[in-house]
């Protein structure tokens, strides 16, 4: 009797030596020596992604962490037990150097371009343990810029350990009922005992990585006034030296759509010890390096799981046959994977431009103009990525077919923990509107108008110099429209409604510049004609979203539609 058919399912090989866009984009970023020099370390680490981990990660699926309140006698414990993965993760992380080689600053200004390449890697094998990752190095760069030295030399050597047994991960504690983004209206008090320590009591809705030995968190010291600039950022130690919660009290781990992984609880903070990091005061403007850390964080994860949709994808396409063919072989399906594939080239470009700004201003060699460019694109790459994200996720799903709905394929995930990146560290709108006040604020529409034009310069192949004035253009549009719009008598409604489609063309018209230039170095040194057909493609995809609508017709729409108009 015939064996019945069984689909062999889509394998991973070593992430880094199968990455055409990692590999290239290094190669032209890092001096050849530097490349040579921590290339073994990229491989292991993709040996690890595709191997060992991926494997991990696939038994440990139903694993996920347990918070247990109480001990057998009746005491209070509030202890997270944390998934296999997760344990193993953060020796990995730690031995790696995924904090460290950022704040060791061996490589200088590559430094943050290496991370990141590791992090890229590490992450879509991790079960999203770059979440307090992400806080980590948030924390570590905020207290390195506090001035504040008795918090540096106690946190910072445990943030920054490669010794698993020394590092420690950091929370990131603002989230509350009442706010969400809006943070100012946070209801945590700070008051001062007798003894001078500082004390906080309130409730925490949403604190991510729970398990983290610190946290840096906003309370509101007593007497000072609302909103923002009334809060205060302190540095609280979850656990004392006998290892008892320090006044904390967790009531639940959050149930989530996706990233089920990570243990997010809402606790309550009943008078745990906290040192102030700064001033008693202007907490939000105090945690601004934290979330620009962090939001970078958010796009490389973005950028990583599109790369491993994609590479289950290609793998499986080779082995998948309907219709008489191989569905690699396929032309509707071929179609399909160019655009996500271009996605995620213009995404990963994108990402990675604003690392190497990042790794600049550390090392003071960053400019103005490169500056002003840094704070507005932690915002155009954080919003931008997370859309493609979910948006490649989902198209990845669908090339598995039923496939991709079955949980124990481990592939339904891929999309789950994509679409926490468009509402992690700021949606999409407030990130919008972060984009225009940054534009209002500094020139920094200025210097994405002159790296666009330098990428311009750059290209020579007729069809990028076609997609890196596309992106010129797009760029002059929405400049056009932000000019008139403050013009208008109703303009802070029109701008507010329109700042979604102002910052998603910056973000991919600057994706698309970059990407188109970088082809043409590829198609200069390496000969390879792909990172081309990624632009041509990308520029196809949509990358202007000006245009008039909002105002009248949007409210019409939101509203109820059998109300008379």
């Amino acid at each position: 009797m015939r064996e019945p058919f069984n689909q062999p399912p889509p394998q991973l090989g070593n992430q880094y030596d199968q990455d055409r866009v990692l590999r290239s984009y290094l190669k032209r970023a890092l001096p050849p020596a530097l490349l040579a020099a921590v290339e073994p370390q990229l491989q292991e680490m993709g040996e690890l992604a595709g191997g060992e981990l991926y494997q991990l990660q696939l038994a440990d699926r139903l694993n996920e962490p347990v918070l247990t309140q109480w001990d057998p006698w009746g005491n209070r414990i509030d202890q997270i037990q944390l998934s296999p993965l997760w344990q193993r993760a953060e020796e990995i992380a730690a031995r790696f150097g995924l904090i460290a080689t950022a704040y060791q600053q061996e490589h200088g200004r590559f430094s943050r371009v290496i991370q990141f390449a590791l992090a890229y890697l590490f992450h879509p094998s991790s079960d999203v343990y770059t979440c307090p990752l992400a806080m980590t190095d948030g924390a570590a760069r905020t207290l390195q810029g506090s001035g504040n030295q008795p918090l540096i030399d106690r946190a910072l050597p445990h943030l920054t350990s490669r010794d698993p047994g020394q590092f420690w991960t950091s929370g990131q504690w603002m989230t509350e009922s009442t706010g969400g983004s809006d943070v100012g209206s946070s209801e945590t008090v700070a008051r001062q005992d007798e003894d001078g320590v500082w004390r906080l009591y309130g409730r925490k809705w949403f604190t991510s990585a729970a398990s983290a030995q610190m946290a840096l968190t906003l309370a509101r010291p007593e007497g000072n006034g609302p909103g923002g600039r009334g809060l205060a950022l302190f540095y609280v130690e979850l656990k004392d030296e006998q290892g008892r919660l320090q006044n904390i009290r967790i009531h639940r781990l959050k149930e989530k759509l996706g990233t089920r992984k990570v243990p997010t609880a809402e606790l309550t903070l009943d008078g745990t010890p906290a040192q102030l990091v700064m001033e008693p005061a202007n907490g939000v403007r105090n945690i601004i390096p934290m979330l620009h850390l962090t939001r970078t964080w958010n796009a490389i994860s973005a950028v990583g799981f599109m790369r491993r949709g994609l590479a289950l994808a290609r793998d499986y396409s080779g082995k998948r046959t309907a219709f008489g063919a191989a569905l690699s072989r396929k032309p509707l399906h071929l179609d399909t994977m160019a655009t996500c594939q271009a996605e995620m080239e213009a995404a990963f470009h994108l990402t990675f431009h604003l690392v190497e700004l990042i790794g600049k201003d550390e090392t003071g060699e960053i400019t103005n103009d490169e500056a002003d460019l840094m704070r507005l694109l932690t915002s155009l790459a954080k919003l931008t990525t997370g859309k493609q994200a979910v948006q490649v996720a989902s198209e990845v799903l669908e090339a598995f077919g039923g496939a991709g709905y079955v949980e124990d394929t481990g592939l339904p995930v891929l999309l789950r923990d994509s679409q926490v990146l468009p509402i992690w560290e700021g949606t999409t709108n407030v990130l919008s509107l972060d984009a225009l006040r940054a534009i209002s604020k500094d020139e920094s529409l200025e210097a994405l108008k002159e790296k666009i034009n330098g990428c311009l310069q750059a290209t020579r192949s007729p069809e990028l110099v076609s997609a890196a004035k596309l992106a010129r253009s797009a760029v002059g549009e929405s400049e056009r429209w932000l000019l008139s719009t403050l013009n208008h008598p109703d303009a802070q409604n029109l701008l507010e409604a329109g700042a979604r489609r102002f910052a998603l063309t910056l973000g991919r018209s600057l994706a698309l510049a970059l990407l188109s230039d970088h082809a043409q170095w590829s198609l200069d040194v390496e000969k390879d004609r792909r990172a081309a057909a990624a632009a041509r493609w990308f520029a196809r995809s949509g990358i202007n979203f000006i245009n008039q609508m909002g105002g009248t017709d949007a409210d019409i729409l939101a509203n109820d539609l059998d109300a008379p108009v």
